[in-house]
């Protein structure tokens, strides 16, 4: 280092000749003295043109907030560091120029130095960076298309643009995913989402669908899958393929425009288009951030679409497994509401059993999509299979639970599959029995609008490990009586098994008024209770009939075969007494050979029971063996063998219904068919019945 004093006049020459920072030297009425003609924003300028000139003049957009720190100094003493502004560019017109400016007192007189900087691209780069968090953060919140849309343009205006918008193609009805490759020029886009200020009326509306003219620079970046910077002056030849649609954009006083393509999977699904009419127009780094923008948001769009198509496919498939029309039964007057919120896999189903019988099913399957659909369509079957075999309830629910316990195995995603719950009725006897499993408990409601509070026992969910077996609740219910079976999302619980208490009661108030229609029930159900939006809601609702007792017959016969002909004498004179002539014949056939077969193979005395229900005629010989027939085809020459085989050949429908001590044998025919007199004369079947 040179010996001797520094020479300040030195130092301040060296520090405005090679500042990167602007310099300049005010006096006490804010003209230049002094500046450092290499300081960036100020390079260029002659020196005439400075000195001697008021700082304000370079920088007209400033003045207020340049006189105002100006004053501060001077009036206090003390700097100001670090202040941002922005202007017009005074070399740039067409610019914003962003400038960080310190000022310091100066020690001798009265003046002010300035320290300016141009952060100008500094700035705006880190703007760009805040435009795509706040992308990143918004955007993908839900999936839903609209909303996803609406979050893009909400990130991107007004920060980054003055308008923007989104426009998508429509889904394909058929559910297939977006082509790939160049799109046509003709493919219509939706307008999705639109953001500007109030003012703005876009020449397309939010919903409107059409093809974009064609060629312009939505068709070509539809074509190729480049995102596209475009300087709009009213000379451009592709402003006329549509001169009164883009005359909006002209009138706005739109100079630049991005145009995106939204691309996922190599797949384009739409266009997102920027618009600026502000000073600044669109650069090339610009374009990049709009390219990010496009990017993240066509990933969600994608995934939103996907889940949409899910959904309507899960949707479609959930109600083509649900129950057709519930039929029309002498045991109970039924109605529903089914909502797939969630296309998830709540079901219910009403199943006809034998003895004028009834089985009220509701369950909801884990999860949710089309595999929790399928997962649905697969146990509403083989509920309605086990149920169709006449088992007892909690050997329904028991088997039911080892075909979960396998699907769930081959999934392996859950704890647990499904949940059920299953009232039987029996109009005959007014028996009611109740069983569920994981799920919450059916609500009865007595004629007079009262709860009636039956306890049924809380099973194990279906595919759950452990199993537990299976308790049901029986009870006898008047006539006249409601039986509620719901899912877990009509009273807005996360199916814990009881729901929550104050819903249920909640329901029973609703439900305090059975005589009304139960359709109407059902719409005030769910005007009331509100269900989830979010998870599948069923209501099954059932009122309680009573078959009247002239429409049943029962005897008890001893177990000798000397009753077969007392068992078809008394089927003879009770069909009379119904107008059932017709009928005896078959019927007589039917009864002799459940008889017979009873007696031989049977034990203990015969219970013979006739139930004329509307259109259908029940025969059913009840013993108290649990082994269950066999039906088998007689050879030509055997003397038996033949007795199930022909009340098989004589009846609509018959089965074999076990209890816990006891079997019956039951055969249904169907009044408004032929009597099938031709079958009996084929099979030559007089002698082998004994008559």
């Amino acid at each position: 280092m040179p010996d001797g004093p520094v020479d300040d006049a030195a130092v301040l020459d060296a520090l405005f000749a090679g500042s990167p920072q602007g310099l300049f030297v005010l006096d006490a009425d804010r003209k230049v003295v002094r500046y450092n003609p290499s300081a960036r924003g100020v390079h260029g300028l002659p020196v005439d043109d400075v000195v001697g000139h008021d700082i304000r003049d370079f920088a007209p957009d400033m003045e207020p907030e340049i006189d105002h720190l100006v004053d501060e100094v001077l009036a206090t003493g003390e700097p100001v560091r670090g202040r941002l502004m922005r202007g017009r560019s005074p070399a740039d017109p067409h610019r914003t120029l962003a400038v960080e400016v310190s000022l310091f007192p100066l020690r001798e007189g009265p003046g002010v130095v300035g320290v300016v900087e141009d952060v100008t691209e500094r700035q705006a780069a880190a703007e760009r960076l805040a435009v795509l968090s706040t992308v990143h953060r918004t955007v993908g919140a839900t999936l839903d298309v609209r909303a996803t849309a609406d979050a893009l343009v909400e990130a991107l205006v007004p920060d980054f643009a003055d308008a923007a918008a989104v426009d998508l193609l429509d889904d394909d009805p058929t559910g297939a995913a977006p082509p790939s490759g160049p799109l046509p020029t003709s493919v219509p886009l939706r307008r999705v989402a639109f953001a500007a200020p109030d003012s703005v009326q876009p020449s397309r509306r939010t919903g409107d669908s059409r093809p974009f003219p064609f060629p312009t620079p939505f068709t070509q970046a539809l074509n190729d899958a480049r995102e596209r910077l475009v300087q709009v002056s009213p000379d451009d030849p592709w402003l006329e393929t549509d001169p009164d649609g883009f005359a909006t954009l002209l009138g706005r006083k739109v100079h630049s425009m991005i145009v995106a393509p939204l691309t996922a999977r190599d797949s384009v699904l739409g266009l997102l288009t920027l618009f600026r009419s502000r000073i600044d127009a669109f650069e090339e780094a610009d374009l990049d951030v709009a390219r990010q923008a496009a990017a993240t948001a066509a990933v969600h769009l994608d995934n939103a679409r996907s889940y949409r198509r899910e959904h309507a496919v899960a949707s479609a498939l959930q109600r083509r497994l649900q129950p057709g029309v519930t039929p029309r039964l002498s045991a109970v007057e039924t109605a529903h509401v089914y909502l797939p919120e969630s296309a998830g896999g709540a079901w219910f189903d009403v199943i006809p059993l034998s003895g004028t019988r009834v089985a009220l099913v509701v369950g909801d399957v884990a999860g949710h999509g089309i595999e929790a659909a399928a997962t649905m369509g697969q146990l509403r079957v083989a509920l309605r299979t086990l149920a169709l075999q006449d088992l007892e309830t909690d050997e329904v629910l028991t088997h039911l639970d080892e075909v979960a316990g396998q699907l769930t195995d081959s999934r392996g995603t859950r704890p647990y599959l499904a949940t059920c719950a299953v009232t039987v009725y029996d109009p005959v006897s007014r028996s009611c029995v109740m069983m569920r499993a994981g799920h919450p408990a059916p609500i009865l409601v007595d004629p007079d609008g009262s709860p009636i509070d039956v306890d049924v026992p809380l099973g194990p969910p279906l595919g759950a490990e452990g199993g537990a077996a299976f308790v049901p609740a029986v009870t006898q219910l008047p006539p006249g009586c409601l039986i509620a079976h719901v899912t877990a999302g009509l009273l807005g619980s996360e199916g814990d098994g009881d729901g929550d208490t104050d819903a249920v009661h909640r329901l029973e108030h609703v439900l305090a008024t059975p005589s009304r229609p139960l359709q109407e029930l059902c719409d005030t159900v769910v005007y009331r209770m509100a269900p989830s939006r979010y998870d599948d809601a069923v209501l099954l609702l059932a009122r309680t009939e009573c078959l009247p007792p002239d429409r049943v017959a029962d005897w008890t016969l001893p177990a000798d075969a000397s009753v077969v002909g007392t068992a078809r004498r008394l089927v003879g004179q009770q069909l009379a007494a119904w107008g059932l002539d017709d009928r005896a014949f078959t019927t007589e056939i039917i009864v002799s050979e459940l008889v017979t077969n009873a007696i031989l193979h049977g034990e203990g005395p015969v219970r013979l029971r006739l139930i004329h229900d509307g259109e259908r005629l029940l025969a059913e010989v009840t013993d108290a063996s649990s082994a269950g027939p066999h039906l088998r085809h007689a050879r030509t020459g055997d003397e038996g063998g033949r007795g199930l085989y022909i009340v098989m050949r004589l009846s609509a429908h018959w089965g074999v219904r076990h209890g816990r001590e006891d079997k019956t044998i039951w055969s249904e025919q169907r009044l408004g068919e032929e009597t099938p007199e031709g079958v009996l004369a084929d099979m030559d079947v007089f002698d082998t019945a004994g008559v």
